[in-house]
């Protein structure tokens, strides 16, 4: 079994579009996201109708929460707020709904899928971690394997007999070893922060074969960042998806 993993696409419908294709062109038999699925972006709407239409499971992410809970949205930056007051304005009912419906973690057997950090948590960050935290966290969850989103970077952590290692991705395939548990961040398909270019990232990860890689797309930007200025939202948003 092939499962593709996308994590923060924040309303860039455009993004999504490029990513779902490459899943179509090279087979996948199921995709789950990570959260933030809307803020930001010009196009939440089509965002969440085309999970929904795909079937995509997916977690809960902070800016989801926001949506939910007010207080936790009051919290946030004003880049933020401002994006999710656009944001609500542009979705119907119905997606509303199923965005304030999703669960803060998933477990599939032995994986474990949730947005910031693992058990639960939908707005903790694990930006660079230090060993000591990664000790924390792989102890909070029994899984052998962890997706998290929320920091737009990649991941790759692994505890193997006591020993915690970092990898950085180098784009080609990795092997996951069956007596290590390891924690994966896939990067963000609407809104990179990984320095490595603007496009968008998924994982896919192959169940049989014990691999993971990072797949990266080229995407419409410039049709994100017309309808960005078009439809209002802060200038910041556009200026962080092209570099």
């Amino acid at each position: 079994m092939r499962l593709a993993i996308l994590a923060d696409i924040h309303g860039n419908y455009q993004a999504l579009l490029a990513v779902l294709a490459d899943i179509a062109l090279i087979g996948a038999d199921r995709i789950v996201s990570l959260g933030d699925n809307i803020g930001y972006g010009p196009e939440p709407e089509e965002v969440v109708r085309t999970l929904d239409t795909y079937r995509i499971v997916s977690v809960m992410g902070n800016h989801e929460l926001a949506l939910v809970d007010r207080r936790y949205c009051s919290r946030l930056h004003a880049t933020a707020r401002e994006s999710l007051t656009l944001t609500r304005a542009l979705l119907s009912p119905a997606s509303l709904a199923w965005l304030e419906g999703l669960p803060p973690f998933l477990l599939d057997d032995d994986v474990r899928f949730v947005h910031g950090c693992p058990p639960q948590s939908m707005t903790t960050y694990l930006y660079a971690p230090t060993e000591n935290l990664l000790r924390r966290v792989f102890a909070a969850y029994p899984e052998q394997l962890c997706f998290a989103g929320h920091t737009h970077d990649f991941g790759f952590y692994r505890l193997d007999g006591g020993a915690i290692t970092s990898s950085p991705w180098q784009g080609e395939r990795q092997r996951l070893e069956p007596q290590a548990r390891y924690l994966l961040l896939p990067g963000s398909v609407g809104q990179p922060r990984d320095r490595l270019n603007w496009h968008a990232k998924y994982l896919l990860w192959d169940r049989e074969a014990a691999t993971v890689e990072i797949r990266t797309l080229a995407y419409d930007v410039h049709t994100t960042i017309r309808l960005l200025g078009e439809r209002g939202f802060p200038v910041s948003n556009a200026q962080r998806l092209f570099w």
